[in-house]
């Protein structure tokens, strides 16, 4: 058993290993390759801030196990190990995985280690940990329980998350006409302008920043970033499924929803060109909506900016959609817990990222 460091000659053989854990699974799947690729080949815009070391585990010619080291320069105490995967438990190969991990996060300087987290939060965090029977979410992570024993057998904390589902079906109003009648007077919801796709970016961009900057894991952007991924995302979404939500013609908040395209994608399909036209063939055979992302900057919290966007989502899905499913919420997030045990009907499923200090 060996570890090696995927060189240009490897790289084919470790997307097809990563696509391979998806494909013609009826769980699961492929919404991530894309990036991967990206990465690998030295095309996205991440990698002028990221230094990558892919990794393949191989044992009697045979892959067994890749990630991807990542040393953010925007986030230099975390090395990451992401975009893992593996066909079985091999702690032999996974020892081989963590000790170069170990050893490239003391060349940077880093002091800890991250699991599950895929070069930024925009791009994927933990792996599942419960529900590992029912179909994947669209943006979520789906892996065989075995995964975490890696993590829980070689000194990682563990950070917990869930999501929430709501049957839309069993409600007419989201909030009274009263509250909507105080909310549009201090605050107006906006749909996104993808004609002018730059500028909306740099606006989605410094809003998370103001709103995401002590939130675990979260790392700052740059307007490119996040262009390159709205970019990639723009023909499946619609200018609803962006908000912002103003204050005095000033943006102080957003959310991004959009449907489960996952239910419009067979087990052999990755994200694409086909995807879009099943999204725009056969959008009415998804059922479930899901919010993604939502973010106020501190100022604005706790005054309504969260429920006007919430008012608008609504009655954009009116009609449309049966069901809500969030993404994932650190559970120990009380204000953001608190608001899915609100809000939601029940769970929907649980994640669980890792950390472990470098002494």
């Amino acid at each position: 058993m060996r570890l090696i460091k995927v060189s240009t000659q490897h790289k084919k053989a470790f997307i097809n290993y990563y696509k391979k854990q998806y494909l013609n699974n009826p769980l699961k799947r492929d919404s991530m390759s894309g990036l991967l690729k990206g990465l690998l080949y030295g095309k996205s815009e991440l990698c002028k801030s990221i230094d990558l070391e892919p990794l393949m585990v191989i044992d009697k010619d045979k892959i067994v196990m890749i990630c991807v080291l990542a040393f953010a320069h925007r986030m230099p105490d975390y090395l990451q190990i992401g975009f893992f995967e593996t066909d079985e438990l091999n702690l032999d190969a996974f020892n081989l995985i963590l000790n170069r991990a170990e050893s490239l996060a003391r060349e940077k300087g880093a002091t800890k280690l991250s699991a599950s987290l895929n070069i930024h939060v925009n791009y994927g965090l933990g792996f599942l940990a419960s529900d590992y029977d029912k179909k994947q979410n669209f943006g979520m992570a789906h892996n065989p329980e075995f995964y975490h024993e890696y993590f829980n057998k070689t000194g990682f904390d563990t950070i917990e998350m869930v999501s929430y589902k709501k049957d839309m079906r069993l409600t007419d109003k989201l909030i009274g006409d009263e509250i909507a009648d105080k909310l549009s007077k201090r605050y107006i919801v906006r749909e996104a302008d993808f004609h002018n796709l730059k500028s909306e970016c740099l606006i989605y961009t410094e809003v998370n920043n103001k709103a995401f900057n002590e939130h675990l894991f979260y790392y700052p952007r740059i307007k490119e970033e996040d262009y390159e991924l709205f970019k990639d995302l723009k023909y499946l979404l619609k200018p609803e499924n962006l908000l912002f939500v103003e204050k005095d013609s000033i943006p102080v908040g957003f959310m991004l929803w959009y449907p489960d395209f996952n239910q419009i994608m067979n087990p052999c399909d990755t994200v694409g060109l086909k995807t879009v036209i099943k999204n725009r063939l056969f959008s009415n055979k998804i059922d479930t909506f899901k919010i993604v992302e939502m973010g106020v900057i501190p100022s604005e919290r706790n005054r309504g900016a969260i429920l006007a966007l919430f008012n608008y989502c609504f009655n954009c899905i009116k009609d449309k959609y049966d069901y809500m499913e969030s993404g994932w919420i650190l559970l120990d997030n009380f204000k953001s817990k608190n608001f899915g045990i609100k809000w939601a009907d029940c769970e929907a499923k649980r994640y669980k990222a890792y950390i472990k200090e470098l002494s």
